[in-house]
């Protein structure tokens, strides 16, 4: 039988994603969102970096055409620094709960863009898969009580955490499909390091700005935060994504979204563990057919 690499790389995206989740939580908690996003960077871009060097040689990106620079570049700006702030503060506006189930429709988002960019045409067998994965992921999500109401009754909050969260949606589908326009036939990680670099100098831009330098800097002297910060930027931006633009290389931008998109079912198990919540029936349902939708995307992927 023989492996898909895209949707495997996708799905080892979501697996690694997972982690990286419950350790970017623990360290937001602790130092703030906007500290995790710049720091999380840094760490990823030594990190890859590092393996430039084992590698190739060369700690930065080397042969890298001018073109594909523009377009990982913008692949960082819109997928890193957009999408992720949009996401955060959508968290903090209208909730985790509501503003996962509009993440959620970022692979549909990328199948569309993949379609009217690249030219890429998801089979049947695909599209019924995507549908039972995000439908799936949409049971799990509206089972979560957490997170602030939803009420639409005119508050300008709410109706900013929506509109950020559809931002922040595009955003990440968006930046997947930079990805895929600028990597070509590439080492992935070296692709995620430019990527990496183009965010964090928009990281670095928005603290700036806004002042935020030395509260980042102090937030170095928290040692469990910096574990988990550390952690997390290990399995997030320097495997994770790495292996997301590794998916969009071999397979369709749609499938390769719509797996990653299940890290809210995966983190079920580990989240119930860690914080001793009880799994419900229908987060166990939903889960099932989350993955029933993984295994009609492997198996019409091409």
């Amino acid at each position: 039988m023989q492996i898909n690499i895209g949707a495997a790389a996708a799905l080892g995206t979501a697996i690694a994603w997972t982690f990286t989740s419950l350790s970017f939580e623990y360290a937001a908690k602790r130092i703030g969102s906007l500290s995790v996003n710049l720091l999380r960077l840094i760490v990823a871009f030594f990190l890859l970096g590092i393996y430039g060097l084992v590698v190739h040689r060369s700690f930065f990106p080397v042969g890298v055409p001018p073109e594909a620079w523009l377009w990982l570049s913008a692949s960082g700006l819109v997928g890193f620094v957009l999408g992720d702030l949009a996401l955060f503060q959508a968290f903090v506006d209208i909730g985790s709960r509501i503003s996962m189930l509009i993440y959620a429709g970022a692979p549909a988002i990328a199948a569309v863009l993949g379609y009217c960019f690249l030219g890429e045409r998801m089979g049947p067998i695909s599209l019924a898969g995507m549908a039972l994965t995000l439908g799936g992921i949409a049971f799990v999500v509206m089972a979560k009580g957490s997170g602030a109401p939803v009420s639409l009754s005119g508050r300008k909050t709410h109706l900013r955490g929506l509109a950020l969260a559809a931002v922040g949606t595009v955003g990440q589908a968006g930046g997947l499909i930079l990805s895929k326009l600028g990597a070509g036939k590439m080492d992935p990680f070296a692709c995620n390091e430019i990527r990496v670099i183009a965010g964090t100098i928009g990281f670095l831009v928005i603290v700036a700005a806004v002042g935020a330098s030395r509260g980042v800097v102090s937030s170095l002297r928290d040692g469990k935060a910096v574990t988990g910060l550390c952690v997390g930027s290990f399995f997030g931006p320097f495997l994770g994504v790495s292996l997301s633009v590794l998916a969009v290389q071999s397979t369709d931008a749609g499938t390769a979204s719509a797996i990653m998109s299940i890290t809210p079912v995966l983190i079920l198990a580990p989240s119930a563990i860690l914080s001793k919540q009880r799994v419900t029936m229908r987060e166990i349902v939903g889960a099932i057919v989350a993955v029933a939708g993984v295994a009609l995307l492997f198996a019409g992927s091409p």
